[in-house]
């Protein structure tokens, strides 16, 4: 698997308002090397977030979940890439094409950057269990679901893919050890589990296979943000391996 230390495999989801998302990134700054951008944030602040946080030395995690047609996608994606993102989110749900159309989009403002944006390619929301599948039609397991999805998308271009833990180890083993495995869903011990369903916590992720795990609350909610992720850090730091 890819050999990334401790500190850069966590992701701070900064899922807030733009005073509050400028605030954390101070006390992170110096600890955290990556922070996500998601849609509540973006939506409120635009692309001028993700290079305010690169001017401050993070690496920006662009988590869109573009999800549209092709050519939509395609011009999202490098507009996206353009805003300087290290990565970016697309959801496999679209098929084959638009994942295709938004590898065309990153490459396309990588003549223009000189470096492209990373693609990971969204399976199952972590939010989302057999139950909630259902609702929407889709009978097979998660696990099943998951892998399809993910096989199309890898197929498609894409980097790697966003799985909820439960599902890191199969992706791992399916997509080899460079892809890139994000996992949301993870929770130390004795965090609130909110709305997330597959979780895992981060020692339990990092050992099923994820090269990145995406913790929000559990830092950005913490009375000392800067000490709460440090102390995640430990704990990635002191898991196992794969193959270990």
């Amino acid at each position: 698997m890819l050999d990334i230390p401790a500190s850069e495999r966590i992701i701070v989801a900064l899922d807030c308002d733009h005073g509050r998302a400028v605030e954390l990134a101070g006390l992170l700054k110096g600890r955290a090397t990556w922070l996500k951008v998601g849609m509540t944030l973006y939506y409120a602040s635009g692309p001028a977030i993700v290079e305010y946080l690169k001017d401050l030395g993070f690496k920006v995690f662009l988590d869109l979940k573009l999800h549209d047609i092709p050519h939509q996608v395609r011009g999202a994606a490098e507009s996206a890439s353009l805003t300087g993102a290290d990565l970016l989110s697309v959801h496999s749900l679209g098929g084959a094409d638009m994942v295709r159309a938004a590898r065309e989009g990153v490459q396309a403002a990588a003549l223009e950057r000189g470096v492209r944006t990373k693609l990971v390619a969204i399976t199952v929301l972590t939010s989302m269990d057999a139950e909630s599948l259902a609702q929407v039609g889709i009978e097979r397991p998660v696990g099943e679901e998951v892998a399809s999805l993910a096989g199309l998308s890898h197929e498609a271009g894409v980097d790697g893919v966003v799985c909820s833990p439960r599902e890191a180890a199969a992706m791992r083993s399916a997509l080899g050890p460079k892809a890139l495995v994000v996992t949301p869903g993870v929770r130390p011990a004795g965090s609130e589990v909110a709305d997330q369903r597959r979780i895992a916590t981060p020692a339990e992720a990092v050992a099923a296979g994820a090269s990145h795990i995406v913790v929000g609350r559990p830092i950005t909610q913490s009375d000392d943000p800067a000490a709460a992720f440090s102390a995640i850090a430990h704990q990635v730091e002191a898991s196992p391996r794969p193959g270990a």
